[in-house]
């Protein structure tokens, strides 16, 4: 399992943990959701679950459930400004499409 954070999101995480006592690091992962399918979800984690796994970037580390595995290895994270907004943006070799609104993403089945 290959996850990385860009230098901003490795701050932005870093901000994150050090405001949550007993986090354990990131939990990041998919849900299905949107018009394509899939839509990323970044959380603290709090404990372990059956299935995670752990991997380690710069000392932050990230939780990724057993399902979300297989569509988020190789992701890159990074944390963008724009304007008043804030937010994290995913790089991900397995997301074939995205939809129009940008919500939610696919993967190519045959992979």
């Amino acid at each position: 399992m290959s996850i990385a954070l860009a230098p901003a999101a490795l701050e932005r995480a870093r901000r994150f943990l050090a405001a949550s006592p007993g986090a354990l690091g990131l939990r990041f992962g998919v849900t299905k959701t949107g018009c394509s399918g899939w839509g990323y979800v970044v959380d603290i984690a709090r404990e372990e679950q059956p299935g995670d796994a752990i991997s380690e970037y710069e000392g932050v580390r990230i939780y990724v459930d057993a399902q979300s595995q297989p569509i988020v290895d190789g992701t890159e994270i990074d944390f963008a400004q724009k304007g008043l907004n804030q937010e994290f943006v995913f790089r991900n070799p397995n997301a074939a499409a995205a939809c129009g609104c940008g919500e939610s993403f696919t993967t190519d089945p045959t992979k």
